[in-house]
């Protein structure tokens, strides 16, 4: 395989990962209705647990995330966080109108915290991503120096689109569209909690 058909390999794979809806996903949006940049802190958070996750698999660490203990605390305490992140962004809209501040949960934090207690991110890099990395070493240091930084672009282009689409959506429509926002949002991340929240008790029993 070519260097530039690995690079074209790396970028389908990675935006299969990068734009599958997930927590990092909904939060954008939200946080998007608020802020159009807020997709770059969220991206800056996701790298900031990426990059060193992707050294560690290069070391051969990453085995340890297929273990069932491991993965089912993963879900467990994922999906708690999840929940106690939805029952939040819920209420913002039910006590006061959603705007700027409302919602104050850092962007970067959030994405730090969402991408850290995700197991299937996790799981993601240590299976389809881990295979990528390997492929990577063919290339020496340039070809997983290339890899990390296409995917983080990925990551960072993605999130940004989606954080500007949805504060452009908030101008338009205005605070209706933000309550909208926020409760699908909620909705949502309920949803996935409890998926969580169940993949983990299932891994223990």
């Amino acid at each position: 395989m070519s260097f530039l058909s690995f690079m074209l390999q790396a970028l389908l794979v990675s935006l299969t990962g990068v734009m599958a809806p997930g927590p990092i996903t909904a939060l954008t949006v939200a946080k998007g209705s608020e802020s159009p940049h807020a997709g770059a802190a969220v991206a800056a958070g996701h790298g900031i647990v990426e990059i060193p996750l992707m050294a560690a698999i290069f070391y051969g660490f990453g085995r340890l995330l297929t273990l069932r203990y491991v993965k089912a605390s993963i879900a467990l305490a994922g999906g708690l966080f999840l929940l106690v992140m939805a029952v939040e962004m819920i209420r913002s809209i039910r006590h006061a109108e959603p705007g700027p501040g409302r919602y104050t949960r850092s962007s970067l934090v959030t994405g730090i915290v969402l991408s850290a207690g995700n197991p299937y991110f996790l799981i993601w890099w240590a299976t389809i991503g881990a295979a990528m990395i390997l492929q990577s070493v063919a290339f020496g240091k340039t070809g997983l120096f290339a890899f990390t930084a296409l995917h983080l672009a990925c990551d960072l282009v993605w999130l940004y689109f989606l954080s500007y689409l949805s504060f452009r959506g908030g101008q338009f429509f205005g605070k209706i569209f933000q309550k909208v926002v926020f409760a699908g949002c909620g909705a949502f991340l309920v949803f996935l909690s409890v998926k969580f929240i169940i993949d983990g008790v299932k891994g223990f029993v």
